[in-house]
């Protein structure tokens, strides 16, 4: 009577010959590999799920601290106007710098300038912290870039919408956690969250997130620019130069 073979079984039909060792090796490594497979899905799931918990709690840590923030410094704005003096705003501690002209006619020291700042190609942009010596490398790429401070949700915006991470010399899309975490877990940011705070607030591991990630490359501005020949602070008005809170306005354009 001819013998009946089941993979990851053992079982035979009534009457039939004892099934071959190989057969029986197979089946009891299949049933101890599905076994260890089980395992391992059960103990990433509740490691994800915890995970995840705590993304969530670092979360709204973080926007509360963005919303006692913001509420201290209206409150030092009312008090400064009511005993009749000035406020003076905070210094802001990140810039984003946009390059807006090509190649052409460009000068070595501001061509090294900008490619120190992986400014390599039209339209991309960089977060960079305000230091005096950035400042001072700046004023030397004025005419070919757009500066200025950005917002919460510009920063968030950016990170989001065209965020690309540094894996090896790969870029590669912020689409999962488990990417940031790899790379940046020993540094304490194991989310797009932690990611998004780290950059806005300038944290102690702000250079190696920022290296993280990939210089955004960015769209032309939905209505195109005014002048770029001409500073943005020049009386007749055009585009390059240091826009401060301004900048918001084209970056939002240009996402």
């Amino acid at each position: 009577m001819a013998s009946r073979y089941l993979i990851g079984e053992t079982t035979l039909a009534a009457g039939s010959a004892a099934a071959p060792e190989s057969f029986t090796k197979k089946a009891t490594r299949n049933a101890a590999l599905l076994k260890e497979k089980t395992a391992f899905l059960t103990e990433q799931k509740k490691a994800n799920k915890v995970k995840r918990h705590d993304m969530k709690v670092r979360a709204q840590k973080y926007e509360k601290e963005y919303k006692n923030a913001a509420n201290q410094l209206i409150q030092l704005r009312r008090q400064a106007k009511f005993s009749g003096n000035f406020y003076r705003e905070p210094e802001a501690r990140t810039m984003i710098v946009v390059r807006i002209t090509g190649i052409n006619k460009l000068a070595p020291k501001p061509r090294k300038i900008l490619k120190l700042l992986r400014l390599d190609q039209l339209h991309k942009a960089v977060f960079v912290k305000c230091t005096k010596p950035m400042i001072n490398m700046l004023k030397c790429i004025q005419p070919y870039v757009i500066c200025g401070y950005p917002s919460l949700k510009t920063t968030k915006e950016l990170i989001m919408k065209r965020g690309y991470g540094r894996i090896g010399n790969e870029r590669t899309k912020l689409n999962d956690n488990a990417v940031i975490s790899e790379k940046l877990g020993k540094y304490g940011i194991h989310g797009m969250e932690d990611l998004i705070h780290e950059i806005y607030t300038v944290g102690p591991n702000f250079k190696q997130a920022n290296n993280f990630l990939w210089a955004f490359k960015l769209s032309s501005p939905n209505g195109g620019f005014v002048l770029k020949k001409h500073g943005f602070h020049e009386p007749k008005g055009g585009d390059w130069g240091n826009r401060e809170e301004l900048v918001n306005n084209i970056i939002k354009r240009m996402l």
